[in-house]
């Protein structure tokens, strides 16, 4: 899973700008793609939300401990940085590259997908993709609620983006929960 779902189906987020560093204009970015170098590169444009505040220019970036910084171009101080605060960034979805195993998607090819059990009875929708250790499918349940499902073969073992659907296939009590 490499970038997370915008409500568009043309662009995929790939950062959340945090708080200023330092006084020239640096921001945190909270990272939200497998590729950061490739994204975050010096010359990358990035679209924003709100769009207003964009299309925003790499100018550099460089790692802090574990935070991206990035530099901006016409972005020169802290004040100027701060306006930049919580601007999520976003790439278009035909700039990302193609996956090699078939196994693998993009959050925003799930999110959407109408889960169902082996069966064919509906579950519900496939809200968001969470990646905490372990990626978790967020199945909103047709009978309200919400569901967390591993995202592992045993457990979802048909995914079927032209189809619309993912079938779950869940253990003992699963859908207890």
């Amino acid at each position: 899973m490499s970038a997370e779902p915008h409500e568009t189906t043309d662009t995929v987020v790939v950062g959340r700008i945090g708080r200023p560093h330092g006084v020239r204009g640096e921001v945190t970015v909270e990272v939200r793609t497998d590729d950061p170098d490739l994204r975050f590169a010096p010359g990358a444009v990035l679209r924003t939300d709100p769009a207003e505040r964009g299309p925003l220019t790499v100018a550099g970036r460089r790692w802090h401990r574990e935070v991206l910084l990035l530099a901006v171009e016409g972005v020169e101080s802290r004040e100027a940085a701060e306006e930049l605060r919580n601007t999520e960034l976003h790439v278009p979805v035909a700039e990302l590259p193609a996956l090699e195993d078939p196994d693998d998607y993009y959050d925003h090819q799930l999110v959407g997908l109408t889960a169902r059990l082996p069966d064919g009875t509906g579950l519900g929708a496939v809200a968001a993709v969470r990646h905490e250790g372990a990626d978790l499918l967020v199945v909103r349940r047709v009978e309200g609620g919400e569901l967390l499902v591993p995202f592992v073969t045993a457990i979802v073992p048909t995914v079927d983006v032209a189809g619309g659907f993912v079938v779950v296939d869940p253990p003992e009590g699963l859908l207890d929960l």
